[in-house]
């Protein structure tokens, strides 16, 4: 006699291992009927079942994943080093947006030479110099500890202010061939989507960083954060350019145009103020320190 109890809670709660399996056919299957089937067809039917079912489970499970990760985080040496090591989590954290920037803009410059465009040289712009200051942060937080060289924290912070303004211009670049000369990027719905929701969770993340590493008092690591957010702001106003596009009628060029603009305006005059802010506080804490010497 079948026990469907049994086989209802086998169901809900399969192994992790069938999770694991499933989820990333389930993501796949569902792209794949979303761009090549019709919404009513019988394989997107079965393919958003799938994608359900497989939510649903892992929904069930997270109060078992929350335990699981809580025991990892205070049993794990790794884990245990990583989260109460401020300084290894910086490290890891501007190593990581180090490599990124640095491999984005070989890319943009390979573009730029490839067709001979002056968007493709100013988004290599950008990003280049969002790895110099990364690199002098990452060079700083690894050979010191907080307040190790003040001094030393206090002028590299300084001078990513500065670059910050430098910055700007290849920004100013991007925005006008964004709002003056209409470029823009066009991307499949689903695209569109999951890079919403990147921008979205690294936007929340860059806010949340920049409060959390308040307490530390640190030029250096309050630079770091303050380079995150104008980061996603900038890909925000990326995500921005590409949802007027893709989900555009054609008719509302001008209204795209003017939001555009206003977003522009608006990235722009928040980066150069946070520039400027971090050079003035930067320069007042480094006059502060000679002072009392």
């Amino acid at each position: 006699m079948i026990n469907w109890k049994k086989v209802g809670l086998n169901l809900l709660y399969p192994h992790l291992a069938v999770i694991l399996l499933l989820t990333p056919i389930s993501v796949a299957f569902l792209v794949f009927s979303l761009i090549y089937f019709d919404q009513t067809s019988i394989v997107a039917i079965i393919s958003y079942l799938l994608a359900f079912y497989v939510l649903l489970v892992v929904c069930f499970r997270v109060p078992r994943m929350i335990q699981f990760f809580k025991k990892v985080k205070h049993e794990n040496k790794y884990v245990k080093k990583y989260f109460s090591d401020v300084r290894l989590r910086m490290n890891i954290s501007l190593y990581g947006s180090l490599i990124w920037n640095v491999a984005f803009a070989i890319f943009q410059l390979w573009l730029g030479f490839k067709d001979n465009s002056l968007w493709f040289y100013s988004m290599f712009a950008y990003y280049a110099i969002l790895a110099v200051m990364r690199f002098f942060l990452v060079r700083h937080t690894r050979a010191y500890d907080i307040k190790e060289n003040e001094e030393k924290e206090i002028k590299n912070a300084n001078l990513c202010g500065w670059l910050l303004l430098v910055m700007n211009l290849a920004l100013a670049v991007i925005i006008t061939f964004i709002v003056v000369w209409n470029r823009t990027f066009y991307y499949h719905e689903i695209t569109t989507i999951t890079l919403a929701a990147y921008t979205f969770t690294t936007f929340t993340f860059a806010i949340i960083n920049i409060v959390r590493y308040r307490k530390y008092e640190s030029p250096v690591y309050s630079s770091a954060k303050a380079i995150s957010l104008i980061a996603a702001t900038v890909s925000m106003l990326t995500l921005e350019t590409a949802m007027l596009t893709t989900f555009s009628t054609g008719d509302d060029a001008g209204f795209r145009q003017l939001m555009l603009a206003l977003t522009g305006a608006a990235v722009t005059i928040f980066a150069i103020t946070m520039a400027v802010l971090i050079i003035i506080k930067n320069t007042k804490k480094l006059k502060q320190l000679k002072t009392s010497k």
